[in-house]
């Protein structure tokens, strides 16, 4: 289980810091979901209202990885996720604070109001290239998994975010569409993948493939995605799940990621 440290246990003068940009902290709530960190909250202040703060300790190479990725492509996803306010690096902590978004996390199941919400931020999402700093390709993540001339067919020069689960989906309430956060984990390749993990998840919560699928339609990269890329992309995820798990134990999502190939195949494109 992830480490959550509450604010009251931080470095006094870590704390300062934060009070000193921030304004008081008058309260602050844990948050428990998220993987990939140790601080995780939301703060009440007095003169920067309210943000969430998320941090890991620097000795975590895993976690300042990720935390340094999300700061660094914080700017190139602005409109589409929160941005950063501040930044605080002392006492053995690497913390950032975003605009709070007032919200909650995207409901993926059958009949749910969400899908045009989910819809225009990943559409949003379509226009996002390669940035200025190395992003790896996806097909790096299946490295051991990969069959000669697979990582050539997953090329792509789109920024991904690779993990749209509902966690990382927040529906504002005051409405617009959806807010994909915790850019920990971007990748490039071609621009339907994150499209593809959405119809994997509405599966997971409960949505027929053929609703799922009916939704992927109307995404554009999606129509017109190369049919040889999303049977590889099917293949060596499967492939790598059950390197991880085993047959009996990826089964389950090895057969929601297989129901993308019963879409009617896309037409042959080029792009990425």
């Amino acid at each position: 289980m992830t480490e959550r440290v509450e604010w009251d246990e931080l470095p006094s003068d870590l704390r300062n810091a934060v009070e000193a940009r921030t304004g008081q902290v008058d309260a602050s709530e844990s948050v428990a979901t998220g993987f990939n960190c140790s601080l995780a909250m939301v703060l009440d202040t007095r003169g920067s209202g309210r943000l969430f703060l998320k941090g890991v300790r620097v000795s975590d190479s895993s976690g300042m990885a990720g935390l340094l990725c999300e700061e660094r492509i914080n700017g190139v996803v602005r409109g589409i996720s929160a941005t950063i306010r501040h930044r605080f690096e002392l006492s053995g902590w690497l913390v950032l604070t975003f605009t709070h978004i007032d919200g909650r996390h995207v409901d993926y199941s059958p009949g749910t109001a969400d899908l045009g919400a989910v819809t225009h931020v990943l559409r949003l999402t379509q226009s996002l290239r390669a940035t200025a700093f190395p992003v790896p390709q996806l097909s790096d993540r299946f490295a051991g998994h990969l069959k000669p001339g697979e990582a050539d067919v997953l090329h792509g020069t789109h920024l991904l975010h690779t993990d749209t689960n509902p966690h990382n989906m927040l529906i504002p309430n005051h409405g617009g569409h959806a807010c994909l956060v915790d850019w920990a984990m971007p990748a490039l390749g071609p621009a339907w993948v994150d499209a593809a993990y959405t119809a994997r998840w509405l599966i997971r919560f409960g949505q027929t493939p053929e609703d799922a699928l009916a939704w992927l339609s109307g995404i554009p990269s999606w129509q017109q995605a190369d049919r040889k890329a999303v049977e590889t992309f099917v293949r060596v995820t499967c492939r790598q799940a059950i390197a991880q798990v085993g047959e009996r134990g990826s089964a389950t999502s090895n057969t929601q990621f297989r129901h993308l190939l019963d879409t009617p195949a896309p037409r042959p494109s080029r792009q990425p």
